[in-house]
Parts: C-alpha cells; structure tokens; sequence
C-alpha cells in the first residue's frame, strides 16, 4: 500500500467516524403558505400601468426634470449604491474562501542551545569530522510558498457564497425599492406645492371679495342701513383670510424645503407649472393582478431573496456540526547559511498535511449558531408574507381610493359651482336689504372652504395616482 492512499482511507474513516459521533439537528424547513389571491377585489384588470416608464407617466416636464435631480444628488439613494458595494464585496470574501490561500513566507533566525539541554548534549556527543562541525550558534533562512485550503466537502463555503450573493442581490433590489419611493415622494411633494399654490390663489381671491363686501356695508353704515356690529364682523372675516395666506405661504416653504432636501441641494425656488391645478388630469388607472406584484415590487423581491439568504444560512451552521477538512503544504528551500539555500536539492523543503476536525465535545455554540439561524430563518419567513399582506392591501385600498375621490371630487365640484352662484346672489340681496349681513359672511366662508375643499380633492387624487404607482412597483425600471 502506497503512502498517499493510505492517507486518503485513514482521512475517509476518520470522516466516518466523526460523523456518525455527531448527532446533527434536523433541518427545520421555512415555507410561506399565505397564497396571493388571483385578483384584487371588484378588479378585472389583466393590464397593468406598471409597463409605463415614469418620465411617460408623469407628463409634466419640470416635474421629470426635478425627479432627474433627486435620482443624481440624493443622499439616501446614494447611500443604498454604497450598501450594494458592501455586499459586492462581502461576496468577493465568500468566493475566495473556497479558493485555497497561498502566500509567500520568508523567514530568516539564530538559535543557541543550552549545552546541558537533551538537545545540545546530543548534538555534543556527535562525532563530527574536523571542518563539518555545525555552527554554533545555528542559523535558520528560509523562502517558501505557503498554502492552506478548506476542503468545502459538505458545501458549506458554497452555501455561505451563495447566502452573500443572495443578499447582494437584496441589496440591489432595496435600491430600486428607494428609488420607486424616491420619485413617489418627489412627485407628491409637487402635487403639493402646486395645490397649495392654488389654494392661495383661492384666499386671495376670497380676500379681494370680501374687501368690497366689507366696503358696502362701509357704505350702508353711513346710510344707516347698517351696524357697526356688522362692520366688525365684516373685518374680522378679512382678518381670518388674511391670517389663512400666511398660514398656506409658510407651508408654502417647508414644501418648497422638503423638495429641496430630497433633491440634496440648499433652499432656492422650484419651478413648477402654473396651468390650471384643477384641469390636471390622469390616465385611467390599470392595476393588473396580484401575481404581478411578486415580478415589479422591489419590496417583496427583496424579501424573498432575504428568505432564500437566511435558509442558505441555516444550511451553513448545520454543516458546522460536521468535521472540517484542511490541507496545508509548504514548498520552499531552508537552510542554515544563506549561501546553502541555492544548493538543489538538499535544500528543497516540502511539507503536505491535513487534519480532519470535528465538534465532539462543548458544542453550545455551534447549536447556538443553528438555533439562531433558525430563528432569522423565521424572521425573514413572516417578513416575506408581511411584505406580500402589505403590497395586497395597499393596491387593494388605493382602488377604492380612487374610485371614491373621483365621485367626492365630481360632487365637491357641484357644491362649489353651487356656492359661487349664491355669492353673487347673497350680496345683490345685501345690497337690496333683502338678506342681513350674517347670511352673506356665512356665503362666502362656505364658498371658501368648499373652494379650498375641492383643490384638496384634486391633490388626493394626484397623490393617490402616485401612490398606485409606486404601491405596484413603477418608477425602478
């Protein structure tokens, strides 16, 4: 029997031995059983607006060119392209440990043994010629290639490697997550801005109009047509529009602040369109099926490729309970002068080894590392499904959303049509005595917060077409 087959038999029993020595957990396996319906509820769409790009999707050209910004200068979505490069890495470290390590080592020393030590009188009872006597004290030069390697034999480095690329790719599918919100943020922000421009448009106009009310009852006062209790109340009314402007322009700012931030820019002026906010429109809204959610949300495939990490991991700290092979070898020249290291081959050095290592005794830890993994498995298990409840429901809601605001928006349109015609009405009766001065204040403060009302209705449904948007994973791709 040769030497090198003997080690191989001697390495595949020990193996053996340690193994069936271990008493190995068993594999708990994870598996989601919440089933995603066919279809959200009162919905037959198969057609989805998620097929559209975003620059398509929002047509106003200074919004695209503000979401343009934020996708370049963001610190947020930056930071995310920094976590991808940490897992890009983390995956560079998984595949080299697979890989045997080798590396140069040169070493270079002197040793001096006691003469009353075992080995110094041994080396003193030698008989040594005359000219071959071994220096005293004893040089050691070495220059050698160094090599160790983990045999992967139950694919642990392989599953640890695939875990990393597995999170790697998570990462990645975080930074479209933070991107789809990216824009939905910006873009609602907008919608926002632009509303509350409209709705100091709308007090503005409230406070023209009840100046010149407020200047007939002036009038009709001189006349004696009318209070000084009716004047008061009259100014007061002009006082509260007044303080309403300053109100709306401050949130005016923090809007203007907000969008700036998400921008990643000091405060200046955005410029935005200044068409009619209440002739915005959008495109009907189709939301495909559920199943489409699991292909477009970066959300829920980012779960999903945490769950698959987190079982790779599990199978990782099981296979910690088997013996771990190693293999070293060093090949290299050593010899005590210098001189001697270019003499071949009597100062070739080579040196092959390997050990088989198993858990016999004290295994807490390894059995810690399992039950831990277990439990992240878990973890990532009802992160999954939480995700995919979540995506369901939040589609599901912004339906009914929307088909709710388009009614309310078609009525609040009606009220405010309404309420416009009766303002005239009201102040040509004030004029003729017909109605007292309380009915016209209570007008116009109706008309105004019906006005008001109906330009929050139009933002609700902006900010809800963003929101589907974004809730059916558009804007990444």
């Amino acid at each position: 029997m040769n030497k090198p087959t003997s080690i191989i038999k001697i390495i595949t029993l020990g193996s053996s031995l340690l193994v069936a020595s271990c008493q190995l957990p068993k594999v708990i396996e994870s598996s989601s059983h919440l089933i995603m319906p066919d279809k959200f509820q009162q919905n037959e769409d198969t057609a989805s607006i998620i097929t559209i790009n975003w620059r398509q999707y929002f047509k106003d050209p200074l919004l695209v060119q503000l979401i343009d910004t934020a996708l370049a200068n963001n610190q947020e979505l930056n930071k995310t392209l920094q976590e991808i490069e940490i897992a890009r890495n983390e995956v560079r470290i998984r595949k080299g440990a697979i890989l045997p390590t080798v590396g140069i080592a040169a070493n270079a020393g002197v040793e001096k043994v006691g003469r009353y030590t075992s080995q110094g009188a041994g080396d003193a009872s030698t008989d040594i010629k005359p000219g071959k006597a071994m220096p005293d004290p004893l040089g050691d030069f070495g220059l050698a290639a160094v090599s160790n390697w983990e045999v992967d034999i139950w694919k642990k480095l392989r599953n640890a490697k695939k875990a990393a690329v597995n999170r790697y790719l998570a990462t990645v599918e975080g930074k479209h997550f933070v991107q789809t919100s990216l824009i939905a943020e910006v873009a609602s922000s907008y919608y926002e801005l632009i509303a509350l421009d409209n709705q100091l448009d709308i007090v503005l106009q409230n406070i023209a109009l009840q100046k010149k009310a407020l200047d007939i009852v002036y009038v009709q006062k001189e006349a004696a047509r009318a209070t000084e209790l009716a004047v008061k109340k009259f100014e007061a009314e002009v006082y509260s529009s007044q303080s309403k402007e300053f109100e709306i322009r401050q949130q005016i700012v923090e809007e203007e602040n907000k969008i700036n931030f998400l921008l990643g820019r000091y405060p200046q002026p955005i410029p935005r369109t200044k068409a009619a906010f209440l002739q915005i429109t959008t495109d009907s809204i189709l939301v495909g099926t559920p199943a489409q959610l699991l292909a477009n949300r970066p959300d829920i495939k980012q779960a999903e490729l945490q769950l698959k990490a987190a079982k790779l991991d599990v199978k990782v700290a099981r296979a910690e309970f088997y013996p771990s092979l190693g293999i070293s070898a060093v090949l290299g020249l050593q010899a005590f002068n210098p001189a001697y290291l270019a003499q071949l081959p009597e100062s070739i050095l080579a040196n092959l080894a390997g050990d088989l290592v198993a858990p016999l005794i004290n295994k807490n830890a390894i059995k810690a590392e399992y039950l831990m993994a277990n439990a992240r498995q878990k973890q990532a298990l009802l992160q999954y499904e939480q995700t995919l409840l979540n995506a369901y429901l939040e589609v599901s809601n912004q339906i009914a959303n929307i088909n709710n605001l388009q009614k309310n928006y078609s009525l609040k349109d009606k009220q405010v049509e309404a309420l416009n015609r009766s303002i005239a009405v009201s102040a040509d009766l004030f004029k003729a005595t017909r109605v007292d001065y309380f009915e016209v204040l209570m007008t116009q403060r109706d008309a105004l917060e019906a006005a008001l009302e109906l330009v929050d209705t139009k933002k609700e449904q902006l900010l809800a077409s963003v929101a589907i948007y974004k809730q059916l994973g558009g804007g990444w791709k």
